[in-house]
């Protein structure tokens, strides 16, 4: 635990449970019980929020190890415990989560009408499982929360979605569980020879070489579907399309993250020799991932899957930055991370507002918007202006540190880095200039309501940070800072090693 012995990550974790457990309960008539529901899971998760926001500042940005650490048995003759901390890695990923997901209950309000109960319930056990995630210490605890995101999500797209939402669920959660078997069988691998599954534990034990190159590849099977890299992301624009606009936000702002995250928390201090060895095959992947996706999303005239395919591209930056092993690329990829969920999930927020209205994601059915809906047309013109990484903006430090970094390790690498960011201006203006100008094209466009009060509430948090992420980044890398100078310390240090003994 905590100094004051306070547990304050089961808390953050376990809260959303409490809060879903009450909503089982209500009971009445069904418009009473949904606006309960509505409420009780505003408030239980701007709850957790604030207790994240506790975590935030009492987390101590000079120290490289874990905080918060709680630790407690669970199946201890096996080795195995629940335990949980945070570090500058990942502390300010539980506070992605937790800021989300109650914007997406709100961005939720009007547009779910539908089991209501049922839906605000799937998304607090989402949020529990996000966040027992990010804080996970053992490896069995990790894979339970790891694999348990995909049940309320694939419920969420699967229920709630729009019209081919069956194909679209099933077709996440096949990709997405069958790539984690093989994780799974890695980390029972990494128990039988270390008799643990304790991650700060295995960060010491000393794995050969050649079963590295298995173990990550096990590793790699799981997180490249996540991130999702190239080839292995056809699952995502379906998903996207077919979720309703909250669980593209939740997807795309946190869950996108998690196999990024897999890599920087397991792959590079584990598996230090092999992570070196298939770097350049990630580079390969990554570079095409930004110039492939790019050159789709160009092409696209649904405006969820533009978005989502320029979400695979972003990804390639952050996968770009954590293989080149040096602490402006990490930081960078890290800071892209946490842009990239603030961005792209107030952009599918943006998509959602126009399909509440008009009920179509076809980018040729709107033009004109900016003079209907002028207050819409500047928050989306903010966030394409962020996507495209304009200096100022949340979009630019990461992906300006990530190409610095990659062209010290290799040039050509980091041209294909910035290529995408030219393809990347290229598909955003695109969309925008057609939704946004041009001729009304439709007559029923002209009877648009411009934004509510709840709506700009819910992009208000958005704006604050994505101005802030530009103006101010240090505040960001500073949490980053301790943690990715060690790992890095540590991942030249094996490889120093290795070298040695195999002189």
């Amino acid at each position: 635990m905590n100094a004051a012995g306070f547990p304050l990550l089961t808390l953050l974790t376990f809260l959303p449970l409490v809060g879903a457990a009450f909503i089982l309960t209500l009971r009445g008539e069904d418009k009473v019980v949904a606006e309960n529901a509505r409420w009780t899971a505003l408030w239980t998760s701007l709850i957790v929020f604030a207790l994240s926001l506790i975590l935030w500042f009492k987390f101590d940005k000079a120290d490289a190890g874990f905080q918060f650490v709680e630790q407690l048995d669970w199946l201890s003759e096996f080795g195995i415990t629940y335990h949980v901390g945070v570090d500058g890695i990942s502390v300010l990923f539980i506070l992605l989560s937790t800021l989300l997901t109650p914007i997406c209950i709100l961005a939720s309000w009007d547009a779910i009408q539908m089991r209501v109960r049922e839906y605000m319930v799937a998304f607090l056990v989402l949020e529990t499982m996000m966040v027992g995630m990010f804080a996970a210490l053992d490896f069995i605890v990790f894979y339970v929360f790891f694999e348990g995101v995909l049940i309320p999500m694939f419920l969420i797209i699967g229920v709630w979605g729009h019209s081919r939402r069956v194909y679209a669920s099933f077709k996440f959660f096949l990709y997405t569980l069958l790539g984690s078997v093989l994780m799974l069988l890695a980390i029972l691998l990494l128990w039988y020879r270390a008799g643990t599954t304790d991650i700060p534990t295995l960060f010491e034990h000393a794995i050969p070489a050649s079963l590295q190159t298995w173990i990550f590849l096990a590793f790699f099977a799981s997180f490249a579907v996540k991130v999702p890299m190239w080839p292995f992301h056809t699952w995502l624009p379906d998903a996207h399309v077919e979720a309703p606009t909250a669980g593209s936000v939740i997807l795309a702002g946190v869950l996108l993250k998690m196999g990024a995250y897999g890599f920087l928390r397991f792959s590079i201090p584990m598996l230090p020799q092999a992570s070196a060895d298939f770097a350049p095959f990630i580079y390969v992947l990554s570079i095409v991932a930004v110039v492939y996706t790019s050159l789709v999303a160009l092409a696209q005239e649904n405006m969820k899957k533009l978005i989502a395919y320029s979400s695979v591209a972003h990804m390639g930056i952050v996968t770009l930055g954590i293989f080149t092993f040096t602490v402006q690329g990490l930081s960078g990829a890290l800071f892209q991370m946490l842009s990239h969920g603030i961005v792209s999930g107030a952009l599918f927020l943006c998509v959602g507002i126009l399909y509440d209205r008009v009920h179509s994601l076809e980018i040729a059915r709107y033009g004109g918007v900016a003079k209907i809906m002028p207050a819409y047309a500047l928050i989306f013109m903010l966030f394409t202006m962020a996507s495209v990484a304009l200096p100022g903006l949340a979009g630019f430090p990461g992906e300006l540190l990530v190409i610095v970094a990659a062209w010290k390790v290799n040039p050509t690498v980091a041209l294909g880095a910035a290529l995408g960011m030219i393809l990347g201006a290229a598909y955003m203006l695109y969309l925008y200039r057609r939704v946004a100008f041009g001729k009304v094209t439709k007559q029923d466009l002209f009877s648009l309501m411009d934004m509510s009060p709840r709506e700009h509430l819910v992009f208000a948090p958005l704006v604050v940070l994505a101005l802030w992420m530009g103006v101010y980044p240090h505040s960001f890398l500073s949490f980053f800072e301790a943690s990715v100078t060690a790992l890095v310390q540590r991942h030249e240090a094996a490889l120093g090693a290795a070298r040695l003994a195999g002189m």
